[in-house]
This record gives C-alpha cells, sequence and structure tokens, in this order.
C-alpha cells in the first residue's frame, strides 16, 4: 500500500515538529491508540486497536525515528504485531514547510499488511488507512486550535473539558457529518 498528501496545520513549523515527536500528543491523535512510549532517543513503542472490515485486532508495534532534520522532517518506520489478524509494517518520509498561515506537512508512506488481515483485500486496506490517516490529521492539528484557544475564554468558562470529553465530542461531530 501506498498513500501520500500532505495538510496544513494551523502552527508554527517548531511547534509542529515538537508535536510530531511528543508522545502524548500522538497517542491522542492516532486513532485506536492505546499507548504510546519513548524507550529510546529515536524510539517509540505503541499500542493499538485497528478495525479493518469485519476484522477487528490490537496491534503492538515499535517506530523508529531516522534521518532527523529538525524542524524540517524525518523518515519513520515501524513494524507491529496483531497476534492472529497478522502484521504491519511499513514507513513514512515526513516534511514539513512554513507557509503564511501555518505549516504544511507532506507525507509519503508506504506499509504491507499479511496475515489474515491481508486477505481482506487491497481496496478495504486502502481505504480503512486513508480514514484512519484523515482522522490522524483532524486529532492532531485539533491539538493546536485547543492549545491556541484565547486566554480570556478560557478564563471565563467554569471548567476546561477533560482530553476524553473532547475527543468525544470531536467524534460525535465527525459522525454526525458523515450522516
Amino acid at each position: 500500500m501506498q498513500m501520500n498528501g500532505e495538510r496544513q496545520i494551523p502552527a508554527t513549523r517548531d511547534q509542529v515538529w515538537v508535536a510530531l515527536n511528543d508522545p502524548a500528543v500522538l497517542q491522542a491523535s492516532i486513532p485506536g491508540c492505546e499507548s504510546v512510549e519513548r524507550i529510546g532517543e529515536h524510539e517509540l513503542q505503541a499500542v493499538a486497536r485497528v478495525k479493518i472490515g469485519p476484522m477487528s485486532a490490537r496491534f503492538s508495534g515499535k517506530v523508529t525515528l531516522s534521518e532527523l532534520d529538525p524542524p524540517n522532517g524525518y523518515t519513520i518506520t515501524g513494524e507491529g504485531q496483531g497476534g492472529a489478524a497478522g502484521f504491519a509494517k511499513g514507513g513514512a518520509h515526513v516534511a514539513l514547510q512554513s507557509m503564511d498561515h501555518g505549516t504544511l506537512l507532506r507525507f509519503d508512506v508506504q506499509a504491507q499488511v499479511g496475515g489474515k488481515m491481508a486477505q481482506i483485500g487491497a481496496r478495504l486496506i486502502d481505504a480503512t488507512a486513508k480514514s484512519l490517516a484523515d482522522q490522524f490529521f483532524d486529532r492532531f492539528a485539533g491539538h493546536f486550535a485547543d492549545a491556541d484557544a484565547p486566554q480570556a475564554e478560557l478564563s471565563t468558562a467554569p471548567v476546561r473539558a477533560s482530553p476524553w470529553r473532547r475527543l468525544l465530542t470531536r467524534i460525535g461531530g465527525w459522525l454526525a457529518r458523515r450522516r
């Protein structure tokens, strides 16, 4: 599977770079992610639940960052095991470019799946991957929208919603738009 594209993120290139290297931001942005932990200077370990068509699996894997060029981009490679569902492995090159109103994030992804998951079919896997990428970028961009909320609005709000409440609200909005 190959996928490439670009997204404009409403933040400076430096802010986007920091967020792309922050396990907490990544965990909140990756659909189905249960955990992201730094296990080395340029290595992360993650656990995520993924549903592709009728199949659902819990993947555990390791991700390595290489060709680091702060704050311009890097290459990310990883492999995950999903038990009886199979495996996924691949990589992506991520490039950041400053724009007038934020940062342009370009990505070029190559991935491979094996096991029972591969039997589902390329079209369904490609459609699911595109949907997961869209959800990731919506959540990732939302991180900056929340962080840039005007202080006056925050100070008059009784209590700011928890990250889970904000996530559920976004999912509800996303589901409403899909109908």
